[in-house]
């Protein structure tokens, strides 16, 4: 029996705001554009930069956490699985396809004394939102609805 794995890591930076928005039957989702830098040297023997951009699904209570708390710049670092999804172009009628990761864990690092909201605390370095999948196959801790923040 062949076994597979789904599994994604990544730690990077927030390129833009989080963007919020609810489904028709009114679930919490968060999109996050991250980038991730990587160094290379090149031909030249000179250190290049490589910049990859991630789009992240978050969900649920997670995706209003990040929302709130996360604003461009800010680091994070997220555990999720990568899905590819189809659609046709209205414009054009052409097939096409995305690849993005579906946020398990968000970790919120570093960044900011403030959040998105004047006011508000943002969690600690290393601060967790774990434990909010998305809603096909929902992972929900006991009490973590009611994080203190």
């Amino acid at each position: 029996m062949a076994s597979s794995l789904n599994r994604v890591f990544i730690l990077g930076n927030l390129g833009q705001d989080p963007e919020m928005r609810y489904t028709q039957n009114q679930t919490p989702v968060c999109t996050l554009n991250i980038a991730t830098t990587d160094y290379r040297t090149g031909a030249d023997g000179q250190r290049q930069d490589v910049t990859e951009w991630h789009r992240v699904v978050v969900w649920s209570k997670q995706a209003e956490n990040c929302a709130k708390y996360l604003a461009k710049g800010r680091s994070v670092f997220v555990e999720g699985r990568l899905q590819t999804r189809s659609w046709e172009d209205k414009t054009t009628g052409q097939k096409r396809f995305t690849t993005e990761i579906i946020a398990q864990n968000v970790q919120f690092l570093g960044g900011g004394a403030q959040g998105r909201d004047a006011g508000q605390s943002v969690p600690q370095s290393g601060a967790s939102m774990s434990g909010m999948g998305a809603p096909e196959t929902p992972s929900f801790a006991p009490g973590l609805d009611d994080i203190p923040f």
